[in-house]
């Protein structure tokens, strides 16, 4: 029997981030049954001024895409008003995402003691660039400022050109998938000892985590990496090529692949060759390779090349774009692109087959649930309205908000 609720169904997270690692988070715990609050500040999350693109409400289509399955509420942490009202949100969450500059919590009186003491059970999620100690400690930080700073960016783009961030915020995104999974073993860990604990999750931590099998091969040989393009430092071919009428992606992993590699592209002798014989000699001459298979790949049509090296068990592809790939049937098949009222977005990547993620509430307006929520945390009509009016005139006062 399936559950509709999903796996995470009676967890209650308290949101409190902004831009992408956190709310990604969330949104994970949401896609699998939590109940999420989001709390936005009067001038909103920054990504909501993140576009063009602008979808429902002029929201940026940045928002959207991490935002869904939450409720909302407008709140100014910054008051003593909204000091109460987080107390009362932190009574009912069993976890708190949070992504505030160091020492911000602390200055509203919610430092980790503090929390600790009066939610013992709660856990405490935080995601920040550097991490609040250290020569780095409580300095700011993007995605790409982690990229550089780690080394991922050196080792991305052409060896004849700079070093290129990462196509995607990659490190964000990782970022909110090891909270998210953080989240998870901590939850684990309270069932057993009925307390919670802090998940620490930097972004530069990630990164470093990220430059696999650079960081390996340098701690074991000492060189410095280079930039290799699309192509791989340890295996030969693992690159794009031009094909007639388009690039095309071939890995060859290991010499069974690369033999058939040979046999596709009437080539057969290449797996012979004593240049080509073994994966480490093919990554030693992998320049004498390249330019063999360039020649014999770019009179070939990209698709129905890809279709025989898969068939042969050599696994390429042709290179999409976004569009080609979002519209692409086998994606479609995964449920890797949902619709609901209007809403569009990427599908849910992790699949249970018993308690399943689902999709159920698109992205909500700032505020949409703020009057909701705050009467069920016990406020009166009175009381509300005041907030809400208050938060309103703060909403004016302050600046809009600016894009990275």
């Amino acid at each position: 029997m399936t559950d509709p609720g999903g796996s995470l169904d009676g967890l209650r997270v308290l949101d409190l981030s902004r831009v992408l690692a956190g709310p990604l988070c969330a949104q994970l715990l949401a896609d699998h049954g939590a109940e999420v609050i989001k709390v936005e500040p009067p001038a909103g999350d920054d990504t909501r001024a993140w576009g063009p693109p602008f979808v429902a409400d002029g929201t940026s289509a940045y928002f959207t895409g991490i935002n869904r399955n939450k409720t909302n509420i407008c709140l100014d942490l910054s008051t003593p008003t909204g000091h109460d009202v987080l107390g009362r949100l932190l009574g009912e969450a069993d976890v708190l995402v949070e992504n505030f500059k160091v020492g911000t919590l602390a200055r509203w009186g919610f430092d980790d003691p503090t929390l600790r003491a009066r939610h013992p059970r709660l856990v405490r999620c935080r995601i920040t660039g550097f991490g609040p100690d250290g020569p780095m400690g409580a300095m700011p930080g993007y995605d790409a400022v982690a990229q550089a700073y780690s080394g991922l960016m050196s080792i991305n783009g052409e060896a004849d050109r700079p070093p290129l961030r990462v196509g995607v915020p990659i490190v964000d995104m990782v970022t909110g998938i090891y909270a998210f999974a953080g989240i998870l073993l901590a939850l684990h860990a309270r069932a057993h000892t009925g307390v919670g604990q802090l998940v620490d999750c930097t972004l530069v931590d990630t990164a470093a985590s990220l430059l696999h099998p650079h960081s390996a091969a340098h701690l074991a040989d000492g060189q410095v990496p280079i930039r290799t393009g699309s192509a791989h430092s340890a295996i030969a071919p693992y690159d794009t090529f031009d094909a007639a009428d388009g690039p095309i992606f071939i890995g060859a992993g290991n010499d069974r692949q690369f033999a058939a590699l040979a046999t596709a592209l009437g080539r057969d002798e290449l797996s012979g060759d004593p240049r080509f014989s073994s994966n480490a000699v093919r990554v030693a001459n992998v320049a004498a390779l390249r330019a063999i298979l360039r020649e014999a790949i770019s009179p070939r049509a990209r698709h129905g090349l890809a279709r025989e090296l898969l068939a042969r068990g050599v696994p390429a592809t042709a290179v999409h774009d976004v569009a080609q790939a979002l519209a692409d049937p086998h994606l479609r098949h995964r449920n890797m692109v949902v619709e609901l009222d209007g809403y569009r977005g990427i599908g849910i990547p992790i699949k249970l087959s018993a308690t399943p993620g689902s999709v159920r509430r698109p992205p909500r307006a700032q505020g949409a649930d703020t009057r909701r929520i705050l009467r069920n945390l016990g406020y009166t009509d009175a009381e509300v309205d005041a907030l809400i009016a208050a938060d309103v005139a703060r909403a004016h006062d302050e600046p809009p908000p600016t894009g990275a």
